[in-house]
């Protein structure tokens, strides 16, 4: 089980650096629905069972106070599910234009739920 980071070791489970995003996307697996699109990239070096999380949303999301409320939303929902993600893993969660209105309809719980799809398809 993998355990969300928190207080001061909290920005040690973020990727923080474009080319941790790079990496994911280009080597990484994806899987979307019409939310999300979830790439897992699985590390392979010696950073232990640390799993880190990044995090993009669009401008077509809306403006930048709706990008952070979405982006706080997906990192919840992310780490709420933390037991079943794979250590040493690299995630990267990009957000679509319908993540808004999902959020504003069904709240967290409808962003786990496709999250939890999302999971479940990738086998991890």
């Amino acid at each position: 089980m993998v355990s969300k980071p928190g207080g001061e070791g909290r920005k040690r489970g973020r990727l923080s650096r474009s080319g941790d995003f790079d990496r994911a996307y280009r080597d990484g697996r994806s899987h979307a629905n019409r939310f999300l699109v979830l790439y897992a990239f699985p590390r392979g070096d010696d950073s232990g069972e640390e799993v880190r999380l990044g995090v993009s949303v669009g401008r077509k999301v809306g403006g930048a106070i709706e990008r952070n409320k979405v982006k706080r939303a997906m990192r919840e929902a992310f780490w709420a599910m933390s037991e079943r993600l794979p250590a040493g893993y690299d995630f990267v969660l990009v957000g679509r234009s319908d993540v808004a209105g999902l959020i504003d309809r069904e709240g967290t719980k409808g962003l786990q739920d496709s999250l939890s799809a999302l999971l479940d398809e990738a086998g991890e």
